[in-house]
This record gives structure tokens, C-alpha cells and sequence, in this order.
């Protein structure tokens, strides 16, 4: 059985999804970082000083400390109910810069992988339909003088 096993793990396809994974795990914490760290600083600044990651709607009051509430931390450690759509943002930004980096890698691999579109050898014949050499002046099958067509 361990033999099996080695030779599933050891095999081409398994060990490209492994690394794949690990990649992309790594790319994703990057990208997330990106996001939280770099992008959208800049863009609360230009819109007053907002926090993305602290945007939130109050659904329900905390039962340790009424509202309001310095920040997201602070309402959850409340107990508040919250709906936390500044995170979604972050989230839904992180996804397009993924969404978009994967689209870029898969277009990139497509031009390097495209394989030629085959030139046609042959043609039908307009008696009896049977394929033969573009070049024929007459049909192999039925005979008929192609040049006449």
C-alpha cells in the first residue's frame, strides 16, 4: 500500500497541483497585503480619512458597551451584531486582482501553447462529394472533370 501511495504522489499532475496550491496561497496572501497595505490607505485618504476595514452597520448593540463604537474590534469585543461591508470591499478588490493576474497568466499560456491552424489538403468534389486533393482536376471516384465544376 505504501508503495501505491508513493507512486500516486510521485506522479507528474499530482506534484504540478501541490506546487500550484502552494503558489497560490502565497500569491493570494500577497495580493491581499497589496490590497490592505498599499491600495487602499491611498483611497480612504482621498475620501476622509476612511478605514475600509472598519466600515460597518450596526445591526444590533453589544450587551458589554453600548454604541458608539471607536471601530470594528471594538463592536465585536462588545458583542455587537455588525455587517461588515468595508471588508467586503477589501475582499472584492482582492478577488479582481487575482481574477485579473490569472486572466494574464492563462492568455499569456494560451499565445505560448497555440498550435497552428491546420492549412485544408483537400476539398469535396461537386459530383459526388467524395474528398480529394485541392490540386485534382479530375475525381478519383466518379471521374467527373473538376475544371468543368
Amino acid at each position: 500500500m505504501w508503495n501505491d501511495f508513493k507512486a500516486f504522489i510521485m506522479r507528474g499532475n499530482v506534484l504540478d497541483l501541490a506546487v500550484a496550491v502552494v503558489i497560490g496561497a502565497a500569491f493570494g496572501v500577497v495580493v491581499k497585503s497589496l490590497v490592505d497595505d498599499v491600495i487602499m490607505p491611498p483611497i480612504g485618504l482621498l475620501l476622509g480619512h476612511v478605514d475600509f476595514s472598519n466600515l460597518y452597520v450596526l445591526l444590533k448593540d453589544g450587551v458589554k458597551a453600548a454604541p458608539p463604537y471607536a471601530s470594528l474590534a471594538d463592536a465585536k469585543a462588545a458583542g455587537a451584531v455588525t455587517l461588515n461591508y468595508g471588508i467586503f470591499v477589501n475582499n472584492i478588490i482582492t478577488f479582481l486582482i487575482v481574477a485579473l493576474a490569472i486572466f494574464l497568466v492563462v492568455r499569456s499560456a494560451n499565445k505560448v501553447y497555440k498550435k497552428p491552424v491546420p492549412t485544408a489538403t483537400t476539398k469535396p468534389c461537386p459530383y459526388c462529394a467524395t474528398d480529394i486533393p485541392i490540386a485534382a482536376t479530375r475525381c478519383p471516384h466518379c471521374t467527373s472533370d473538376l475544371k468543368a465544376a
